[in-house]
């Protein structure tokens, strides 16, 4: 049996205010052209299909494009997908009965039984191999919020988040094991920050409430053969096991991340053994630019800008650029001056990032745009400011948890105005 394992394809994101909808379609037609060359038996997707809660109509066109290309070409692909933080678990599990019966598995979201045991049967997915033997068992669990645990029990001393986490993983397992047979695969799936998981700079949310709450890869048992994970979007390796991993982004989701090597991963199992594991790299059709190579004067990049070289092709395949300039104090008509020497250039400015290098010393975040700094550095400075210190461990941990209550809260409210906007 062989698999291929993707995640974060974040269709619908813009960049700076840009459409990627040319990109996404670009990697969705290489993604269905590796599938049929490579006579998959199965793609598995971990988590943030979408951008947003609430995707834009060509995002769902794109998506469901695709699948029925994957249809039609190959009728005996197996397709599971997972949603992951940036997903709305309600509009991902809306078609879950009619695209199951082309064999199209999408879980958004957990589901418990009226009696609250947790619902195994809706996240265990059979797959089947190109002889039409089921192969392999996919636990297809999606992004966990708080509300998915069930942590009343724990004892006091254990981290609530991760015992919960870890309960539930073991109840989707020992399911998976009263289903399996000699010769079946077990193959996880999930979408979480793991611990020693690299987050690129910019384009990522920790998830569970960060670092301290950083997943152990324990959470997977050890006679789950492979794991399939979401989030992080620069592929890697869990804690250097090769058969825990993180496939990346299809594209790159921020300029931070211009210089990762995006890839899908390609698994080959003979019965329960991965016998190869294999990245191939995606070709990238935009690319981004950045000016100067290190902070510069505003007239030493002027004149780069002026003397930058570019191809003439449409708007939609045109680099994006970002330009660092060093200043000693504000500049009037910054933007004004960086478009005047850009222009007709194909090239499309995503973001000027002006560095005051005294001030930065001094102030630690300030010069920032508030987009560009992650809520922890906020209240460490700001502690910092008032205190002259760092916030100690329990301090620390009451942020993070505000942290996850009110990304919670805001999950949960855009899941309800997204069921009463269906209702209406």
């Amino acid at each position: 049996m062989k698999i291929l394992h993707t995640s974060d394809w974040h269709l619908g994101h813009q960049l700076h205010g840009y459409n990627r909808d040319f990109e996404h379609q670009a990697f969705l037609d290489w993604l269905a052209q590796t599938l049929e060359q490579e006579q998959v038996d199965a793609l598995l997707v971990a988590g943030d299909i979408f951008d947003t809660a609430n995707p834009p109509a060509s995002a769902w066109r794109m998506l469901y494009r695709f699948l029925a290309r994957m249809a039609k070409s190959m009728p005996a692909l197996n397709v599971v997908m997972i949603g992951g933080n940036h997903d709305s678990p309600s509009k991902l599990d809306a078609p879950h009965e009619l695209l199951k019966a082309f064999d199209l598995h999408i879980v958004g979201g957990v589901h418990r039984l009226p009696d609250g045991e947790l619902d195994t049967e809706r996240m265990l997915v059979p797959l089947t191999n190109k002889a039409g033997e089921q192969a392999a068992w996919v636990l297809a669990v999606p992004f966990l919020r708080s509300a998915d645990l069930r942590t009343e029990e724990l004892d006091e001393d254990d981290d609530r988040l991760i015992k919960g986490v870890e309960t539930l993983y073991g109840e989707v397992s020992d399911a998976a094991r009263r289903l399996q047979q000699p010769d079946q695969a077990l193959i996880g799936m999930g979408h979480a920050y793991m611990a020693s998981g690299k987050l690129s700079e910019m384009s990522e949310r920790r998830v569970l409430g960060g670092n301290q709450h950083a997943l152990p890869a324990t959470i997977f048992a050890d006679d789950i053969h492979y794991v399939a994970l979401g989030h992080l979007h620069l592929a890697q390796m869990v804690t250097k096991q090769d058969h825990i991993r993180y496939s990346g982004s299809p594209l790159p989701l921020s300029m931070s991340e211009r210089r990762y090597k995006h890839q899908v991963v390609l698994v080959d199992f003979d019965g329960q053994q991965v016998t190869s594991i294999e990245p191939l790299l995606i070709p990238r059709v935009v690319d981004m630019l950045k000016v100067p190579a290190k902070p510069a004067s505003l007239d030493v990049v002027l004149a780069e800008l002026e003397a930058l070289e570019v191809e003439d092709v449409p708007l939609e395949q045109q680099s994006f650029l970002e330009v660092h300039v060093l200043l000693d104090k504000p500049q009037a008509l910054l933007r004004e001056k960086v478009m005047l020497a850009i222009e007709g250039k194909a090239v499309r400015l995503a973001k000027i990032t002006p560095h005051y290098q005294q001030q930065e010393q001094r102030d630690g975040l300030n010069h920032r745009r508030l987009s560009e700094v992650s809520p922890e550095q906020v209240f460490a400075l700001s502690w910092a400011k008032k205190y002259n210190g760092e916030p100690d461990a329990a301090m620390a941990t009451a942020f993070e948890q505000l942290l996850i209550q009110v990304e919670d809260e805001a999950g949960n409210d855009r899941d309800s105005a997204s069921r009463e906007g269906e209702k209406q």
